[in-house]
C-alpha cells in the first residue's frame, strides 16, 4: 500500500516510521512529506532513503493513506485536500478531533466505527489515548460516573526543541531556544497549552472532551490537571475513577490484564508499578498501584503510564491505517489490481 506521512522530519513522523517498519505495515511506496524548507531532504525507512517531496507532489502520487503529524494548522488547510484526492487522512493533531463530523479513534476502542467515507480521522491528543485504553474495559462492566486525572506529562509531548531545551539547562549550554515559561529540569509545570477564560489549561479541557467522545457517552464526568515534568520516556497519570456500580479489585484486574493494549504492572510489594522508564519504546499501555479509594465507595486509583510518542501518537496512527487496510476501507492502486 502507498504511504505517505506528512510533517516525516518531525519528532512524531519520525517515530511513525519507526512504527510503520517494526510492525511490517505493507508499505508499496513511501511518500514522505515535509514543509518547503525541507522539501529534497532524506529520510529513512527500512535502511533505504528516501526523498522528501511536497504536499502537491505527495497528492499526485495518490496515496491510499496518508498520515499527517504536521501541525493543526497545516492539517486544517491541507487534510481536506488529500481527502477531495480519494486519500484517507489519519491526522495527530488537534484540528478534527472535536469536529462533530469526525471520528476521534483508538482502534482498541471504536475503530469498528470506521467506515469509506471517513476520509479524515482524527488521532486523540497522547493523554487521552492511554487513559481510555485502560478506562474502557472498566465502563463497559461498571460504568464510570467520574474521572479526576492528574498528569505528568514528557517534554517529548512539546517536540523536540523541549528536549533540548531540557539537556541544555542540565549541562548548563547557553543559546538554545526556551519552548517553557521558566525552567523544566529539576522543575515541574502545572501549564500544558494555553490557558482558557475558565482557569484549565486546553489539554486539560482535551481530556475532558475527548474522552466522552472516544467513550461515547458524555454522561461521563471528567476533570483534568496536567503537569510538564522534566521526563522523555512517556506520559503518566493518576487515574480516580468513580463508577455507577461496586467492583471487587480482583475484577479490575483481570478485566485490565485481559484489555487489549494493556499490560498490568502492579506488584508494589516487589516494586513494580509502571514508568515512564520502562514503558520508553513500548506500544502497550501500563497500568498499576490499582488499589480502592478508601475515602469514598465505588471509587478507584490507579497510576497509567504509556509512551506518548508511540501509543500516544504514531503506533495508535499506525494502528488506524492497519484497521483501515485490514478491512477494506481505502482506496488502494494495489487492491484495486
Amino acid at each position: 500500500m502507498k504511504i505517505a506521512v506528512v510533517g516525516a522530519t518531525g519528532l512524531v513522523g519520525s517515530e511513525i516510521l519507526k512504527v510503520l517498519a517494526e510492525r511490517n505495515f505493507p508499505v508499496s511506496e513511501l511518500i514522505p512529506v515535509a514543509s518547503e524548507r525541507s522539501v529534497g531532504k532524506q529520510v529513512e525507512f527500512k535502511g533505504k532513503q528516501y526523498t522528501v517531496v511536497s504536499f502537491e507532489d505527495a497528492i499526485a502520487a495518490k496515496p491510499a493513506i496518508a498520515i499527517f503529524s504536521a501541525g493543526g494548522g497545516t492539517s486544517l488547510a491541507l487534510a481536506p485536500k488529500f481527502a477531495e484526492a480519494g486519500i484517507t487522512v489519519v491526522d495527530n493533531s488537534s484540528a478534527w478531533r472535536m469536529d462533530p463530523t469526525k471520528k476521534l479513534v483508538v482502534p482498541e476502542i471504536n475503530a469498528v466505527t470506521l467506515t469509506p467515507e471517513d476520509k479524515i480521522i482524527a488521532n486523540p491528543n497522547c493523554s487521552t489515548i492511554q487513559m481510555v485504553v485502560a478506562l474502557k474495559p472498566l465502563h463497559d462492566r461498571f460504568k464510570i460516573k467520574r474521572v479526576v486525572v492528574s498528569t505528568y506529562q514528557s517534554v517529548t509531548g512539546t517536540g523536540k526543541a523541549a528536549v533540548d531545551q531540557l539537556f541544555a539547562e542540565r549541562t548548563g549550554q547557553e543559546g538554545v531556544d526556551k519552548v517553557y515559561p521558566h525552567p523544566i529540569d529539576l522543575n515541574v509545570l502545572p501549564h500544558i497549552d494555553v490557558f482558557l477564560d475558565n482557569g484549565y489549561t486546553k489539554e486539560e479541557m482535551k481530556m475532558v472532551n475527548e474522552t466522552k467522545k472516544i467513550m461515547g457517552d458524555d454522561s461521563i464526568q471528567v476533570t483534568a490537571t496536567t503537569v510538564r515534568i522534566p521526563t522523555i520516556g512517556g506520559h503518566s497519570e493518576a487515574v480516580n475513577v468513580e463508577f455507577e456500580n461496586e467492583f471487587e479489585l480482583s475484577e479490575v484486574v483481570e478485566l485490565l490484564t485481559n484489555a487489549e493494549g494493556v499490560i498490568v504492572q502492579d506488584d508494589p510489594k516487589n516494586k513494580v508499578y509502571p514508568m515512564p522508564l520502562t514503558a520508553h519504546g513500548k506500544d502497550e499501555v501500563f497500568v498499576g498501584r490499582i488499589r480502592r479509594d478508601e475515602s469514598q465507595p465505588k471509587t478507584l486509583n490507579m497510576w497509567i503510564v504509556a509512551d506518548n510518542l508511540r501509543k500516544g501518537a504514531a503506533t495508535n496512527a499506525v494502528q488506524i491505517a492497519e484497521y483501515l487496510m485490514k478491512h477494506n476501507l481505502v482506496e488502494s492502486e494495489e487492491v484495486a489490481a
